[in-house]
């Protein structure tokens, strides 16, 4: 079967016929939600599942970004409110168990929610390293300052997904915490000299260069190419991401929409496959975008198919859980720090 090197959006709460149309003709390998999409669980798994007939593969990829704090897609009333990774971090020295037993925890509970309305991939974690003075995009997403202690509480969440049957995506590889702009809005430059990058920023990544997927940042490192975005330049996917990182999973684009990249939307999705990125991003919906990127998209072939098929082959059943369980741990664990703060203040 023909299945598109793309992962796209949808505009509402259901699939309306034009978008139907449209995915049937595209045949995307995947379809990304975010919260214009979440309405209640049963409207959810009604979503996930239209998209999976329509493009005729029970098995295709429905991610989200579920990462806690303020991005996080399913809220309440319907689902729990989880903390952001900072937040989480600070949490665990206090919870009464290993640091990344509760973190994976935590992770373990957001996947329950999401494979019971059929979401299979969660994009998190976060492994960018914040520096001081770059911009708040990446903040409290990020588990800690330093490229050791976010490698190691990000592989703990990225362990409680999987262990819950749903697929992990590192992000923003090779790094995003230096910058001093959000992506969505511009495009960032770093010029850190390639020893600094590789002993902060890329160093997060290359502990967890054994995870299926990962997604790029649209940022320029002129110390290794002046010119064009990570996500754009061979010289970063093929020397830091694929050599110097050490990662051979599924790459894919961060959102091909967001200003930091320019140019038309089919140049934009020809210059992410010439720099050898596998899979290209569209999140916003607009039918119109979706279709010039999938003009200029492969089909999904050769390692990149492969790459796909191993990510998707490494979601496997949950292991022994119960959630009331492990919500009512969590929420001990939130309430009793919320009274040492308290306490404090």
């Amino acid at each position: 079967m023909n299945i598109r090197a793309l992962i796209c959006g949808c505009a509402g709460l259901e699939l309306t016929n034009d978008e139907g149309a449209a995915l049937r003709a595209i045949s995307p390998w995947g379809l990304i939600l975010f919260g214009r999409n979440i309405g209640t669980p049963e409207q959810v798994a009604r979503l996930t599942a239209t998209f999976r007939e329509i493009v005729q593969r029970h098995d295709a990829p429905v991610l989200i970004d579920q990462e806690g704090g303020r991005v996080q897609r399913m809220k309440p009333p319907h689902w729990r409110a989880y903390p952001s990774a900072n937040r989480l971090a600070d949490l665990a020295q206090g919870a009464g168990m290993a640091e990344e037993d509760f973190i994976a925890l935590n992770s373990r509970l957001m996947a329950h929610d999401l494979r019971q309305v059929g979401i299979s991939v969660d994009c998190l974690p976060v492994l960018d390293v914040p520096v001081a003075g770059a911009h708040a995009v990446i903040g409290d997403r990020s588990y800690g300052h330093d490229a050791a202690t976010v490698a190691r509480r990000g592989l703990a969440a990225a362990r409680g997904l999987m262990d819950q049957g749903v697929l992990p995506v590192m992000k923003h590889i090779p790094g995003h915490g230096r910058a001093e702009a959000d992506s969505h809005l511009s495009l960032p430059v770093v010029r850190a000299s390639h020893a600094t990058l590789s002993g902060s920023d890329f160093a997060s990544f290359a502990p967890a260069r054994h995870l299926p997927l990962a997604m790029t940042a649209h940022i320029i490192f002129t110390a290794l190419d002046d010119q064009r975005p990570a996500t754009q330049s061979p010289i970063i996917v093929e020397r830091i991401i694929r050599g110097e990182i050490g990662f051979d999973g599924l790459l894919m684009s961060d959102d091909i929409s967001m200003k930091a990249l320019s140019g038309s939307f089919a140049a934009r999705a020809a210059a992410i496959f010439a720099a050898g990125v596998d899979v290209a991003l569209h999140c916003n919906g607009d039918l119109g975008e979706l279709r010039e990127v999938a003009s200029a998209t492969p089909w999904l072939e050769g390692r990149a198919r492969a790459r796909a098929e191993a990510a998707l082959a490494m979601i496997g059943a949950p292991k022994p859980f119960d959630p009331v369980e492990a919500a009512a741990s969590c929420d001990e664990i939130l309430a009793k720090a919320n009274l040492r703060q308290h306490a404090v203040t």
